[in-house]
Order: C-alpha cells, then structure tokens, then sequence
C-alpha cells in the first residue's frame, strides 16, 4: 500500500515559498522602486534571441 500524502507539509512548503517570493518582491521594490530598473532586465532578453537569430544566419 503506498504512503499517505502529506499535505500539511505540502501546504506548508507553498506557503514558505509564498512568503519567500513576497520578501523578495518587496525587497527588489524598496531597492529599486522605479521601471527604469525592470526595462534592462527586459532589453536584455530580448537581446539574446535576436543575437541567437543572427548567429544562426550567419551560420547557414
């Protein structure tokens, strides 16, 4: 017969990781606070596929 879940410890690990995701969220906006500082995180994504792209390219 298989074990029986344990979903009070299960509830309690998504709760952990909740409040660990909210730490860090308000951390990062005490830090910074202002857009400016989430547009490079996104320019740089969205760098890499196109430098990926032109790599290939120039491969073929």
């Amino acid at each position: 017969m298989p074990p029986k879940p344990n979903y009070s410890f299960e509830k309690r690990q998504r709760e952990l990781e909740k409040k660990k995701k909210k730490a860090e969220k308000a951390q990062r906006k005490a830090e910074g606070g202002d857009q400016a500082s989430a547009q490079p995180d996104d320019a740089q994504h969205e760098a890499e596929p196109t430098s990926a792209a032109a790599d290939q390219g120039t491969t073929a």
